[in-house]
């Protein structure tokens, strides 16, 4: 099934300028792309959330939303306050499974980590990744820190049996420190998976006709793009 899962080490890691820079390498590439919000936080119903964010940046992606939450907490926090209903993991895998009966690919973006909470039963996006039988991009900071809840979320996820196709640094400094410039060495060895990419600094805030054209050389090959790691922070 062509649905990848994206999540991060944490919040403002830069996961959703990585879902639409995954989304744009794939359209450049000639595939029909496909993105789905489960659960959106912290925007009102006037507001454009993740998904249309992807969307602006990358491009002509189907995009969809199944949950909607006024106030910006976890989706299982925020659903219980609203009284909304929560989202659950077999909607979405539902949901999912659909988008990619007409797409190349579906991007299924979580909200803040890997284990934050969909509803009251303690539901996660690993659960739906399980589900659907997809690998796992994870998007980690640069910076110190990130070595730890890196490794901790690839160790979740193989203990689950699931697949972490790769790391990407969803915001790569344009002066980046020695921690920086060394973790592109360690992030790959902590997480035991390939490091596919490193998006640069204010990404997001680029016109969309750049952020589309520039937003393959920020991925590696396995990502529809052409960025090397072999040659990326060469300095340390």
């Amino acid at each position: 099934m062509p649905v990848l899962v994206i999540t991060g080490t944490g919040t403002e890691v830069g996961k959703t300028v990585t879902t639409a820079a995954v989304a744009a390498a794939a359209l450049a590439a000639g595939r029909s792309v496909a993105v789905l919000k489960p659960a959106q936080t912290g925007v009102r119903p006037d507001e454009r959330g993740d998904a249309e964010e992807v969307a602006r940046l990358a491009g002509g992606v189907t995009t969809a939303e199944l949950a909607r939450y006024p106030e910006p907490l976890a989706p299982g926090t925020a659903a219980r306050r609203s009284g909304l209903p929560a989202v659950r993991p077999h909607d979405i895998a539902r949901a999912a499974a659909t988008l990619a009966k007409e797409h190349d690919l579906v991007l299924v973006e979580g909200a803040g980590g890997l284990l934050v909470r969909f509803d009251e039963e303690g539901a996660t996006l690993a659960d739906v990744a399980e589900l659907l039988g997809a690998p796992v991009l994870l998007v980690a900071s640069a910076g110190l820190g990130t070595l730890n809840t890196t490794e901790l979320t690839a160790r979740e996820l193989r203990r689950r049996g699931l697949d972490l196709a790769g790391v990407v640094i969803g915001s790569w400094p344009a002066e980046p420190d020695l921690a920086s410039r060394c973790n592109v060495a360690d992030l790959p060895e902590v997480a035991a998976a390939p490091l596919l990419g490193a998006l640069p600094e204010g990404a997001g805030a680029l016109e969309p006709a750049r952020f589309r054209a520039e937003a393959p050389g920020w991925l590696a090959a396995r990502l529809d793009g052409v960025w090397d790691a072999t040659v990326f922070g060469t300095d340390v």
